[in-house]
């Protein structure tokens, strides 16, 4: 048996394969070059390059959805910048976190201090203890310290946090502590403390969704450097991005369709073509809306689940005229409330109000789960109406893996 899975891994490690370097093709890779997002740079150089000469710089709110650059864009900057800081020695420190895995206030100080002290084991430490191991730190060393907080709104007490971040400012007598915030919801600060957006949102940029022939360029570039010449044809890649130009303008999707396409393409010897896109782009949606499922906070998953349920039955509510018998229902957003109202009763939760309802569904459709419209008049009123995006089995099946 060991000599079977020696001669298996030794048969992969011969094996010929189309690939110069699968890591260029993953959406966590930050090249040299990014495409179409010059004007973006740009900007956040400028914001950031006080640093530099030990001025303050402004605290900056980076918006936009999935796929169009924000994290590769923000690391680009910050090695750009501590690039710099090591050729005219300037006093800058900084720090990438991404808050789905540091998602409390106090993992987040316990990063910081942790980078502020590696030498010590500070896990345990109260809160406190962290935040003047952190403060001492950017005090004494009088930098300027910049934490780029990716995916933001996922920290459960985001308040305090950004609170202690910002109240360090005032108790520092030397150095200072700059935030970017990173966020797929445009409409995150909405939630935050009128006091923390008044001192917090300095400086905000919105990154547009990239095009079609944006993200052709994007993966052209990422090609060359991840696959082997002559291993792909134009077309191919011509076809991933007009794929995900659909899909919100994702470059994170476009690279995991090329990078499927070129797994599917591998195992036969063969190059990738369009077959081989239009094959990876059935597989990738399935695991697109399972990450984007394990990602919800809870009501709003409950909310989705509420919608997946209600798509394939009748309801209280009359069926629409135009829909054709057999499909997925149109929903009514009263339905929906409803239905969310009586999950959350049946697990013991409290529900939220209309107001936080109503912000489910724009994030539910901003992340490309739900359709909505409004009805026009004669339908109940102006209501809203709501349909699944995607077969509501799958939906069903990976919300309750997450719910129960």
């Amino acid at each position: 048996m060991g000599c079977l899975v020696l001669d298996l891994f030794e048969q992969e490690l011969k094996k010929e394969t189309l690939f110069r370097d699968r890591n260029v093709l993953s959406p966590h890779y930050v090249p040299d070059h990014l495409p179409h997002r010059e004007k973006e740079i740009n900007r956040i150089m400028k914001i950031l390059a006080p640093a530099l000469s030990q001025k303050h710089p402004s605290n900056l709110f980076i918006y936009g959805s999935t796929g169009t650059g924000k994290t590769a864009t923000t690391k680009y900057v910050l090695k750009k910048l501590i690039e710099v800081r090591e050729k005219y020695g300037a006093k800058v420190d900084s720090v990438y976190l991404n808050c789905r895995t540091y998602n409390t206030k106090y993992q987040v100080m316990l990063k910081l201090a942790q980078l502020a002290a590696p030498e010590e084991n500070l896990m345990g430490y109260a809160f406190s203890h962290l935040y003047e191991k952190f403060t001492n730190y950017v005090n004494s060393k009088r930098v300027i310290f910049i934490a780029a907080l990716d995916e933001i709104d996922k920290v459960k007490d985001l308040d305090e946090l950004l609170y202690s971040l910002t109240r360090a400012n005032d108790i520092l007598e030397s150095g200072h502590v700059c935030i970017i915030g990173i966020s797929n919801r445009v409409t995150f600060k909405q939630k935050l403390d009128p006091r923390s957006k008044s001192t917090l949102c300095q400086e905000e940029m919105i990154f547009p969704p990239y095009n079609a022939e944006q993200l052709k360029a994007i993966l052209l570039e990422r090609c060359k450097e991840g696959l082997k010449e002559k291993t792909y044809t134009e077309s191919a890649v011509a076809l991933a991005a007009a794929f995900a130009a659909r899909e919100s303008g994702d470059a994170r999707y476009a690279l995991r369709l090329i990078l499927k396409a070129g797994e599917l393409a591998d195992e036969e010897s063969k190059k990738v073509v369009e077959e081989y896109v239009k094959k990876a782009r059935a597989a990738v949606e399935e695991d697109v809306v399972v990450e984007l499922i394990n990602t919800l906070p809870q009501h709003q998953a409950i909310v989705l689940y509420g919608i997946a349920l209600l798509s394939g039955k009748d309801g209280k509510y009359k069926r629409l005229a135009e829909e054709p018998p057999g499909k997925d229902r149109v929903l009514f957003s009263g339905e929906v409330y409803e239905e969310y109202k009586d999950l959350c009763k049946r697990w013991g939760l409290q529900p939220r109000s209309a107001r936080w309802f109503r912000e489910y569904l724009n994030e539910l459709e901003m992340m490309g789960l739900i359709t909505t419209m409004i009805s026009g008049k004669g339908v109940r009123g102006n209501t809203r109406l709501i349909k699944m995006a995607f077969p509501k089995e799958k939906i069903i099946g990976a919300l309750e893996k997450k719910l129960h």
